[in-house]
């Protein structure tokens, strides 16, 4: 099956492409649907652009809003999940005082994000951190509800986070974020494609996705959901002409005829926008290939690989398979000068894949998308068994300090 499917993609044949998680990975067919998109947009840039577009983006949104469980009227495209949350957290009303609580494992650009928002606002940031190995929701839920107090105005989490590749089970402490009146603003950029969403149902006030990673669409795919009794509370970064100074309750009506926070975000001034278009491309893709079958596959492998290597490391996991992503799993190995093992693992073995140190841990982060293949994970455990100098079978032992 991933031999086929390999034949799909656009990856380099001498590249063990292993890092799926960063930037993603477009299939052939997808990818000839964005072009189709340049090529029509550079046929007639002013029916594309100036008559045509308002329509063009809407389509998107509606096969979007079916697949993410919601209504179409709470999605509008972006270029990524950065920009969505940048608009969020630089729109919200904070005080001075205020609190923004979130957790230690959170994607440093939008820790960057909230600390300027900290430092123009006079806000404060609340850091919980969430036991390791993570084992139950409950463990998740009560770390992050300890840190909530009188002063908290906003609820940043991750739900699958980007270091330690863990699927927080974020529900029951969105429930009690709502009813302590705290805004919920939720990082899903590894989420849409990953694991099955259902927005509405979730309940979260603001929620950013991309479609450019786990979902294949092209590069500069992404979208923000917004519940709409918030929508009003959102601005845009750049005041351009889908900017109105009429009210943004709801049921009021943007200056292209959606409603001013579809407009205000979608008609930000010249772009290209062939990604989002072709968001359907990628959906329709996943179905003619089966992708759950696909998903199911990819999960198993990734998960017996971690498993693999942590019998040679005797290292603990960092979570147990419910809170693991499904494709995307963190692997802690030995301490190690994680960046030349990096270069290594590239110049000798042609394998891409993030190694990085995360706290105390040195972590290996393995994706495995339709085009991996069992063989390819047999060459990373041979790459670390050979690097690491490891032995099997090793005593177990935590790697996790504190």
């Amino acid at each position: 099956m991933s031999e086929n499917l390999a034949r799909q993609f656009l990856l380099r044949e001498d590249v063990v492409f292993l890092n799926h998680g960063s930037f993603g990975a477009c299939p052939r067919p997808v990818f000839e649907a964005y072009q189709a998109w340049q090529l029509k947009l550079e046929g007639q840039p002013v029916e594309f652009l100036g008559r045509d577009l308002t329509e063009n983006m809407r389509r998107p949104r509606i096969v979007l809003a079916a697949e993410l469980g919601t209504s179409a009227d709470n999605l509008v495209g972006l270029t990524n999940a950065t920009l969505g949350l940048n608009i969020v957290a630089q729109s919200l009303d904070l005080q001075p005082g205020d609190q923004i609580l979130t957790t230690d494992h959170e994607y440093s650009a939008l820790e960057k994000t909230w600390a300027y928002v900290a430092r123009r606002t006079g806000a404060e940031i609340v850091v919980v951190t969430v036991p390791l190995p993570l084992t139950s929701e409950a463990q998740f839920t009560k770390a992050v509800i300890a840190g909530m107090t009188e002063r908290t105005k906003v609820l940043f989490l991750s739900h699958i986070t980007s270091p330690t590749a863990l699927l927080f089970p974020i529900e029951a402490a969105i429930a009690e974020a709502r009813k302590r009146g705290i805004w919920s603003v939720i990082d899903g950029a590894h989420t849409p494609g990953h694991i099955p969403l259902a927005l509405d149902e979730l309940g979260a006030d603001f929620y950013a996705g991309n479609c450019h990673k786990w979902m294949m669409a092209p590069k500069g795919s992404a979208f923000l959901h917004a519940r709409p009794d918030v929508q009003h509370l959102i601005n845009p970064l750049v005041i351009s002409h889908g900017w109105t100074a009429q009210s943004k309750e709801p049921g009021a009506k943007g200056a292209f005829g959606n409603s001013p926070f579809i407009d205000e975000l979608e008609m930000q001034g010249t772009r290209d926008p062939s990604p989002w278009l072709s968001v359907t491309a990628a959906l329709d893709f996943r179905r003619a290939n089966g992708w759950t079958g696909v998903q199911e596959h990819c999960q198993a492998l990734a998960q017996d690989t971690a498993h693999r290597l942590a019998l040679l490391t005797g290292l603990t996991p960092l979570s147990s398979p419910p809170f693991s992503a499904p494709q995307m799993v963190a692997m802690p190995i030995p301490e190690c000068d994680v960046d030349q093992l990096k270069l290594d693992l590239l110049d000798k073995y042609n394998i891409e894949i993030p190694v990085f140190k995360w706290q105390d841990t040195c972590i290996c982060r393995l994706s495995v998308q339709g085009y991996n293949s069992k063989p390819q994970m047999d060459i990373l455990i041979e790459a670390l068994t050979d690097l690491l100098q490891l032995q099997a079978p090793a005593p177990r032992q935590s790697a996790l300090h504190g």
